[in-house]
């Protein structure tokens, strides 16, 4: 059987109307993907469940935002709604005291520090950054990821001196999506500034590009890679917009093909670092597909992953791990997924 075949018998995706023309393209790189290692991570930014994979403990990999969830730009595409699940951290003490906690109690890997921008897209973290090496020196076992948002030289500097190892940042390719939909008076050359500044450390930089960012048109995205592909990135996480985020009637759910297309892409681009598929993308049916375009595609990991990316991996030969961690972290502590059985629960070994 062909891919577009094998991926027709996949019960979750069986009435997905599938691309075909996408599936050959990708069955014809099939080299470059076939035996290729992918995994899929499971932080617990939210509640997560699946036949396929387990979700982690409560606490292994949380999210702490500094301003609770209010932010000054309040974008269309977010409303401020990606900061409501996660842990709200609104002084420095706050953020020491949860994680000391949870390092004694619930065995907590690393967390992720985000937390909403000022108008200017710029989070202020300075005041948080001595408890952040002071919890680096305690427990230097710890990942720790942030959302820079943007910043120049000396931020950058000093972020990674406190210890933080994995900085995250937006890329937007389009001055008309950085105005209209982050009302935002920035520049794209301000975005490449960022990831210049933060490629100058020594930490392990993961920029972000939205996919159909541009109230669900594909836009600004080629040029965001091709920013992102003059940088010594350490890997790069695709997301997609979800509508259901937005101002109500602005936005549009980008076509699965258009997104499986623009995987393609950064694999092309990006071919000798990671591209893996992060969190934020929309549900149901759609996310089948877009995780099973993304297995195809030879993408490195997924986020949540969907129903049938496990069965998709399988189908095409590329062996599966799973990570209690942000998409953008490895800590390290990697479970081996094998093929689900007919009827008994799938089994898991672990891997040290």
């Amino acid at each position: 059987m062909n891919w577009h075949e094998k991926l027709g018998a996949i019960e979750e995706l069986e009435d997905a109307g599938l691309d075909a023309a996408f599936i050959a393209e990708c069955e014809r790189r099939a080299p470059c993907v076939t035996g290729r290692e992918i995994r899929f991570s499971t932080p617990t930014f939210k509640s997560y469940s699946s036949c396929d994979v387990n979700g982690c403990g409560k606490n292994s990999f949380p999210a702490f935002s500094i301003t609770a969830g209010a932010c000054g730009l309040n974008c269309d595409h977010c409303q401020a709604k990606i900061l409501e699940p996660m842990i709200p951290a609104t002084n420095p003490a706050m953020l020491d005291a949860r994680v000391r906690d949870m390092v004694v109690s619930e065995n907590l890997q690393g967390f992720l520090l985000s937390g909403g921008s000022n108008r200017r897209n710029e989070v202020p973290y300075e005041r948080y950054l001595p408890v952040v090496e002071g919890l680096k020196r305690d427990f230097p076992q710890l990942r720790i990821a942030i959302h820079t948002a943007l910043l120049d030289e000396a931020r950058a500097r000093s972020i990674a001196s406190a210890g933080v190892d994995t900085a995250m940042m937006d890329v937007i390719g389009a001055r008309e999506t950085i105005s209209d939909v982050y009302h935002l008076d920035r520049t794209v050359e301000d975005f490449e500034a960022t990831l210049a500044a933060l490629c100058s450390t020594s930490m392990e930089v993961v920029p972000h590009i939205v996919v159909g960012l541009h109230y669900g048109r594909i836009l600004g995205e080629p040029a965001a890679l091709e920013i992102v592909s003059r940088h010594p990135i350490h890997s790069l996480v695709l997301v997609v917009v979800m509508p259901f985020y937005a101002k109500p009637a602005t936005f549009v759910t980008p076509a699965t093909g258009d997104v499986g297309r623009i995987f393609l892409d950064a694999r092309e681009r990006i071919a000798d670092r990671q591209v893996l598929l992060g969190c934020a993308r929309p549900p149901g049916l759609h996310r089948r597909v877009t995780d099973a375009y993304a297995v195809m595609a030879g993408l490195d990991g997924i986020a949540f992953p969907a129903e049938g990316a496990l069965a998709a991996a399988q189908a095409i030969g590329r062996p599966v791990v799973q990570e209690h961690a942000c998409c953008s972290v490895k800590t390290g502590n990697t479970i081996k997924l094998h093929p689900r059985a007919a009827v008994a629960p799938q089994p898991i070994a672990i891997v040290r």
